[in-house]
């Protein structure tokens, strides 16, 4: 019944939590596992070693989506110890991020009060703080994620020991022993997209990803760093207003900022999905990501063809 009322023009709403383990597939299948919720369809879920992160794509009835998440974030608790994990992209918590999209005939006023009513459940069963972000934001500071993650768990730990305007929205003064805290927002389309360059050089990396982030008075939209994935040197960004900074636009600014750096652009990677008014299919961005394939990447497509919930498997806990 759930899959029948997806089908026509109801409300729907994603999300696509961040969660702080890459390396551990089983730990990973049994976060997503614990995500099956009737009314909620698996539309994506990867796993990055090098970063140490993997990132779940669920999108369906709002309250149906809300609970998936609550019951990820739970999962993620009882498994990632975040004072043993470490990996190049930010964190404060093991389950980072969680974000509600407003897809299909849901404002995103709908959305923010959705992502509230989340957080405050993620605090009630599992006693995970929240800070709220983005448009769920109830602090003028808290609204871009990267002031929420300032000093990253460890970091935060100790600020919120000693400074009280570094306490969660929702939550005693202090974060879970383990598993931090939860930044839990209601936001637009984020196109997660890196790009490889045919280097090992990371200062060059880091130069293209503070000439190209918009805080640094680059493009409207984009944030930018600079990594070193596998050996290689890579400009991992996220694009948050896809409609003004289009892909094509962010491929090709860092194809001209990697040749003033002496390097060359090599294949392009998304994590998760794009929606279909972002994707043009004979792009130059398009075809330097590896087997791309419209039915799997983009989330129109995924929707009306959603994976299949991952099998029952056995259970690990924390080490």
């Amino acid at each position: 019944m759930a899959a029948e009322v997806l089908d026509h023009a109801g409300p729907i709403v994603e999300c696509v939590p961040n969660f702080s383990e890459g390396r551990d597939e089983q730990v990973v299948r049994q976060i997503v596992a614990a995500m099956q919720v009737p009314g909620v369809r698996l539309l994506d879920w990867s796993m990055d070693a090098a970063h140490n992160r993997s990132v779940v794509t669920v999108a369906g009835l709002a309250e149906a989506v809300a609970e998936s998440a609550i019951r990820g974030v739970g999962r993620a608790c009882q498994l990632i110890d975040l004072t043993r994990q470490s990996g190049e992209h930010p964190r404060i918590g093991a389950a980072d991020v969680v974000p509600f999209v407003p897809v299909r005939s849901v404002s995103m006023g709908e959305v923010v009060k959705l992502a509230h009513r989340a957080g405050m459940e993620m605090w009630r069963r599992y006693g995970v703080p929240v800070y709220f972000y983005e448009a769920a934001a109830v602090r003028p500071d808290r609204v871009k994620l990267e002031e929420v993650r300032r000093g990253q768990f460890e970091g935060l730990c100790a600020a919120v020991r000693r400074d009280s305007r570094r306490w969660p929205d929702v939550g005693a003064g202090a974060l879970h022993r383990s598993a931090g805290a939860a930044a839990v927002g209601a936001r637009q389309f984020l196109i997660a997209y890196n790009i490889f360059l045919d280097s090992t050089d990371v200062a060059a990396a880091r130069a293209i990803a503070r000439e190209l982030r918009a805080s640094g008075g680059g493009m409207h939209g984009v944030k930018a760093m600079g990594v070193l994935v596998d050996g290689r040197a890579q400009v991992s960004m996220n694009l948050t207003d896809f409609r003004v900074t289009p892909v094509s636009a962010v491929h090709q600014e860092v194809t001209n900022l990697a040749q003033r750096q002496g390097v060359r652009t090599a294949e392009g990677e998304l994590i998760g999905l794009v929606p279909e008014a972002a994707c043009e299919p004979n792009a130059a961005w398009v075809r330097q990501i590896p087997q791309f394939r419209w039915e799997q990447r983009v989330l129109e497509a995924r929707l009306a063809s959603p994976l299949a919930w991952p099998g029952p498997i056995h259970p690990v806990m924390a080490a």
